[in-house]
């Protein structure tokens, strides 16, 4: 049950109710290792390393995951009020046909949408979590990372005996929890062979280098195994048929596919073609629908407030205290925009991974002004209520002098529900000098939680 009065404690609180001889420790201990722990994790940063994860109470953790989960339930219904097919939703989200590849239009919205995965984007504003993006789908980026530096850095404290006597963990897996949630969606069974496909032309670090790339996977497909799962990992430009319409990569067909590539950047190419194929002839159950990923669209978070009056006390409640006031960005509102540029954000509605977000106090006016004006002209854009981020004592390494720094840094948190089970979270987490911007592309660091009980 979800409190929507919950008192949600200081960001740095549980780092703080930690005996100060074991903060020295994981930060010199993390600092001495840093180089092992975020070996081959994604980032650009080329100047700063994290010397220790974020630590959360585990209460709080448990009621994030409780919003997170509540949230999704009114997206996915405040979706089913308009449309009752993805091609429905598709044409009122005014997505292009033919944008969001492998979507079949016919697909009703059903609960199934959210039996598979989602993370929110959490920033926590004034000591309160606010939801600023949803990303329904299974193209989640950050988990393999997140949950092997949290394990790297949990095995380090444990080999060297920090937490032994602290009720301190490392958040559940959430690679764990996702082959459950494969298995149990795909009604799989036991040693099924399940291809998990790729966009190597995407913007993402390591990805020039497949070969490579894969490689650092090879500890997901072993992982796999102890769920009944054969993980194939290949390029989706490698996939063709055989004569059944059976989906072929890496040599033989496969049961079922892991789609890991967000479906209005993927790359064109005849293996996306063999998949668009096999989809068609019913021969490849894929997790998750190319349906989900229009539920992530954030145009969903301006129908939220639309439809607010209308909703039990307690979701008002909820969207109300969790959830930025969200309007689509038109020209209806462009003069409101323009006078009220520093309590705003605006960003593409369909947009991921940082790009073309326009934070309102941060563009001189000049700037905010001429993009407000190619949103508006180019449609599908979203205005948001701009929220300041609060800031959380981290400490860090320098890597070309090996110093330990502390500094306050904005930081935003991204709970993963596989199935509708929480699991693990990605924090991301700002540096010394950095932007507003929590993204990957802007050098934010990546790491998964520890979990004070």
């Amino acid at each position: 049950m979800i409190d929507p009065n919950y008192p949600w404690p200081a960001a740095d609180r549980a780092w703080a109710d930690l005996p100060e001889p074991a903060r020295s420790a994981l930060v010199a201990s993390g600092a001495a290792a840093w180089e092992q722990v975020f070996h081959g994790r994604a980032t650009y940063n080329k100047q700063w390393r994290l010397a220790r994860p974020p630590v959360l109470t585990a209460d709080a953790w448990r009621e994030l995951n409780e919003v997170c989960d509540r949230l999704a339930q009114l997206i996915l219904d405040a979706c089913r009020r308009r449309a009752g097919t993805a091609g429905e939703l598709r044409r009122l989200l005014d997505v292009p046909a033919g944008e969001t590849r492998l979507l079949d239009e016919s697909e009703p919205l059903t609960e199934a949408l959210l039996a598979a995965a989602y993370r929110p984007d959490v920033i926590f504003s004034e000591g309160v979590p606010k939801f600023v993006e949803y990303n329904i789908d299974s193209s989640l980026g950050g988990g393999f990372d997140a949950d092997t530096v949290i394990q790297r850095f949990a095995r380090l404290y444990q080999e060297q005996g920090i937490l032994d006597a602290l009720p301190v963990r490392a958040a559940p897996s959430l690679l764990d929890q996702r082959f459950v949630a494969i298995r149990e969606e795909l009604r799989l069974p036991e040693g099924a062979r399940v291809a998990l496909l790729m966009d190597f032309d995407a913007d993402y670090p390591g990805l020039d280098d497949p070969q490579t790339f894969i490689r650092i996977l090879d500890p997901l497909a072993v992982r796999a195994r102890d769920f009944g799962i054969d993980l194939v990992i290949a390029p989706v430009s490698t996939a063709t048929l055989d004569a059944d319409n059976r989906l072929v990569v890496a040599g033989a067909p496969v049961d079922a596919l892991f789609r890991l590539f967000v479906p209005n950047r993927v790359t064109p190419t005849a293996g996306l073609d063999a998949v668009a194929l096999a989809l068609a002839a019913g021969t490849l159950p894929m997790f998750v629908s190319a349906a989900a990923w229009l539920l992530g669209n954030k145009t969903t978070f301006a129908w939220l407030w639309e439809d607010v009056d209308g909703l039990a006390a307690d979701d008002q409640a909820l969207i109300r205290r969790h959830v930025p006031y969200t309007v689509p960005l038109t020209a209806a509102v462009l003069d409101r925009a323009l006078a009220e540029q520093a309590t705003l954000v605006a960003k593409p509605a369909d947009g991921s991974a940082g790009h073309g977000v326009m934070l309102g106090p941060e563009l001189s006016a000049a700037d905010w002004a001429d993009g407000l004006r190619a949103a508006v002209e180019q449609g599908g854009a979203i205005l948001q209520e701009y929220l300041p981020t609060d800031r959380v004592s981290m400490d860090f390494v320098q890597i070309e002098t090996g110093e330990t720094v502390t500094a306050d840094v904005p930081y935003s948190l991204a709970p993963y529900l596989f199935g509708r089970h929480a699991s693990g979270g990605l924090a991301r987490v700002g540096y010394p000098g950095c932007d507003g911007i929590l993204n990957l592309a802007h050098g934010v660091l990546l790491t998964g939680i520890l979990l004070h009980d």
